[in-house]
């Protein structure tokens, strides 16, 4: 059950990245007042909670309502995965972790922006999603390590909820070459995580019979 724990903490904590949330959090609010501030970090989180528990929850049953294997959901969700571990290894952004130039730019002119682009797809972005999927998978049939999932996931939501109300703190404290270095520790674990899920995958499809 702590290896269930830990797995899932980490996993979580990589592809949502609290830390990098706050960080652009803290920049598109710059000019807003505190109460504006408090607003949209906690819509946000909510919105961004009910979204990826909702994946977590029936995302798999939607996959395979589409046909979609088990041994697929783990090979493609390993190789979503490493690539954003790849990105973070390196500090670079990717779309699977953060927004694009042209959303961010639409982000600036928005008063309103805890729905997009924080709530998605800032913490609720593809890669977040695909984990939640691929955990809840990994764990089926098991309810205790399906819960221990879900409660990880929360608890990282929460943290991320934290982290908002804390940001312009959080990013004079830690400053740009801080929050790369967490990054990349966060990075390598996820890579080294998505690795075995891609080995795992390919071992349960049988293309490889000994």
């Amino acid at each position: 059950m702590i290896e269930t724990a830990s797995l899932a903490l980490a996993t979580f904590f990589a592809t949502i990245g609290p830390i990098d949330v706050a960080a652009v959090f803290a920049a598109l609010t710059a000019t807003g007042t505190h109460e504006y501030k408090r607003s949209m970090a906690i819509r946000a989180t909510l919105i961004a909670s009910v979204i990826l528990v909702a994946f977590a929850l029936v995302g798999e049953f939607l996959l395979a309502s589409l046909g979609i294997s088990l041994a697929a959901l783990r090979t493609a969700g390993g190789i979503l995965l490493l690539l954003i571990g790849i990105d973070m290894v390196f500090a670079r952004s990717s779309g699977g972790t953060s927004t694009t130039d042209e959303e961010e730019h639409e982000a600036i002119s928005k008063q309103d922006i805890s729905i997009f682009p924080i709530a998605t797809p800032l913490i609720a972005g593809p890669g977040a999603m695909g984990a939640a999927i691929l955990l809840m998978a990994n764990a089926e049939g098991d309810l205790t390590r399906q819960v221990i999932v879900v409660a990880s996931l929360l608890a990282i939501l929460l943290l991320t909820g934290i982290a908002l109300l804390l940001a312009g703190r959080i990013h004079q404290f830690l400053g740009v070459t801080g929050m790369h270095v967490i990054s990349r520790i966060m990075g390598v674990l996820l890579s080294a995580l998505a690795v075995q899920f891609i080995f795992d995958g390919i071992k349960q499809s049988g293309i490889f019979v000994a």
